[in-house]
């Protein structure tokens, strides 16, 4: 078994008031430095070894996010017990 994290976040180009929610929300507690936050998903997969790179990819594409608004980074995180 290996664990595999996805993570989905809004395209650069796309709208994110969550996260503008979360910038504004840091500024009133007064955190500074903090430049912009964008907010996403992150899942988790526990994968067993048939699961390969390219089927993990579709997984990500056709189920976990949306390719019109959002862009993924799939990444295997090794073998689990």
């Amino acid at each position: 078994m290996a664990r595999v994290i996805v993570d989905v976040l809004p395209k650069a180009e796309i709208l994110d008031p969550q996260g503008q929610a979360v910038a504004r929300a840091m500024g009133r507690l007064g955190v500074s430095g903090v430049a912009d936050v964008r907010q996403g998903k992150h899942f988790v997969l526990e994968v067993d070894d048939s699961v390969g790179d390219a089927e993990l990819e579709r997984i990500a594409e056709s189920l976990l996010a949306n390719p019109v608004m959002e862009e993924w980074v799939v990444r295997r995180e090794g073998r689990q017990q």
